[in-house]
């Protein structure tokens, strides 16, 4: 990692977390409730997503305020899914990063809850911004799609439909481009939204939004393979034991590396388009692509 990407994320990581816990902190509900919520809000993570938000307006030289807020919503709903995730009637996972899943510590009942909690909460967050209603109105819609039955939803199903069975290429893109693509292009998109980025910048940001959440799971099935637990803060080779389709099954390891080269040169092709220093989408492309966890 560069010295200015490294700036720009440890110096906006603490704000975002900052704002994140104070949006849970702060709601009336039950006190084990919100512990739960907030024992997987305070896990850790790279964060990327929020990020990714913040990254946009940096690039168009926009006040980062609103960001923190919309950033923590995004974080917010990724949480909420990674504590699904993990209950034993999806993924059955026992450690997420590096600690006890929600589940194993609080139980499933309120593990669920937890992640209902968080999910709804997001929603309610947006629509009480002090933004345009045209832009509150936006971001509730796009979150809508990106987090639900036509994204990250569809996309778990598809992703649980796809085991036993070998997936070709088309349906395997098809499940991240869901599951693991729509918030990443949403966090860009968001950004975008917020900087009144103009349609025919949107378009390319979103272009390379979408070659770069395909390349941010394809180095997360090669890591499941290359990696540890102890580096990965979660089980290694579950996707090998679970018999899911990957990257790395389907076209060989060496393979999904040339896919995830491919990738990030579209990524990388589309910022060319843009008529602005784009250096710092630029590192984070190299940051996907090259993170060991």
């Amino acid at each position: 990692m560069n010295e200015p990407l490294k700036y720009f994320i440890e110096s906006n990581i603490p704000q975002i977390e900052e704002t994140m816990f104070a949006l849970v902190e702060q709601i009336d509900a039950p006190a084990d409730l919100k512990e739960s919520m907030l024992y997987s809000l305070k896990a850790g993570g790279k964060r990327i997503r929020p990020l990714f938000v913040l990254a946009v307006l940096e690039l168009y030289h926009k006040n980062l305020q609103d960001g923190f807020l919309v950033g923590s919503v995004i974080e917010i709903i990724h949480t909420y899914s990674l504590i699904h995730d993990d209950l034993p009637s999806m993924d059955n996972d026992d450690f997420r990063r590096g600690k006890p899943t929600n589940h194993k510590v609080y139980g499933e009942a309120l593990a669920t809850l937890a992640g209902d909690a968080l999910n709804t909460l997001a929603f309610g967050i947006l629509a009480r911004m002090e933004l345009s209603a045209e832009k509150r109105i936006e971001l509730v819609q796009l979150l809508s799609v990106a987090a639900g039955a036509e994204g990250m939803v569809g996309g778990q199903v598809l992703d649980m439909e796809g085991e036993q069975r070998q997936l070709n290429l088309t349906e395997l893109e098809q499940v991240h481009v869901n599951k693991t693509g729509a918030l990443l292009r949403f966090s860009i998109e968001a950004g975008a939204v917020l900087a009144d980025v103009s349609n025919q910048d949107r378009a390319t940001l979103k272009k390379y939004a979408h070659h770069i959440g395909l390349a941010f799971q394809i180095q997360d099935d090669i890591l499941d393979i290359e990696g540890t637990t102890e580096e990965l803060g979660k089980t290694a080779g579950k996707d090998i034991a679970s018999d899911k389709s990957t990257y790395p099954a389907l076209l060989t390891l060496a393979g999904a590396k040339e896919k995830l080269a491919e990738h990030y040169q579209h990524a990388i092709n589309a910022l060319d388009q843009l008529p602005i220093d784009t250096s710092l989408l630029r590192d984070f492309a190299a940051y996907i692509v090259h993170r060991k966890n």
